[in-house]
């Protein structure tokens, strides 16, 4: 009996559809116009991402006048990336516009990732591909 209850639950788990594994997106990452690194790490339950070298030296783009002298390394331009099927939602802010998006990251080999920040509830986005420095 308990052989046919072990065989039946195997085959109950072979019949549930496969999760997507998400690939760790950790690591210090390029951005497509090379200007900026972003090291990206775990943040409690989430990944979250901060600026680690820029080009740019004051985050002078923000919509709040106060944060326009801040430097922008330091600056956490990622956050609240949770796991969703092969890749992760979260909140991106561009430092190029001042403006946040809903945003979407699915690394696609061991050395690129697809970031793409989104409007409208994700109805226009636009991606770019990073590359792992480390």
């Amino acid at each position: 009996m308990r052989k046919a209850v072990l065989a039946a639950f195997g085959l109950v788990m072979l019949a549930l559809p496969a999760q997507a594994q998400s690939a760790d997106p950790s690591g210090t990452w390029v951005t497509q116009s090379g200007d900026t690194r972003v090291r990206i790490a775990k943040c409690g339950a989430e990944y979250c991402g901060t600026i680690a070298a820029s080009t740019y030296q004051k985050d002078t783009n923000n919509a709040d006048p106060k944060l326009r002298e801040r430097n922008i390394v330091g600056v956490r331009m990622i956050w609240d990336l949770k796991p969703e099927g092969d890749g992760y939602t979260g909140q991106l802010y561009n430092p190029q516009d001042g403006k946040t998006y809903t945003g979407k990251l699915k690394v696609t080999s061991p050395k690129t990732l697809q970031l793409s920040g989104c409007v409208f509830g994700g109805l226009i986005c636009k991606s770019q591909t990073w590359t792992k420095v480390n």
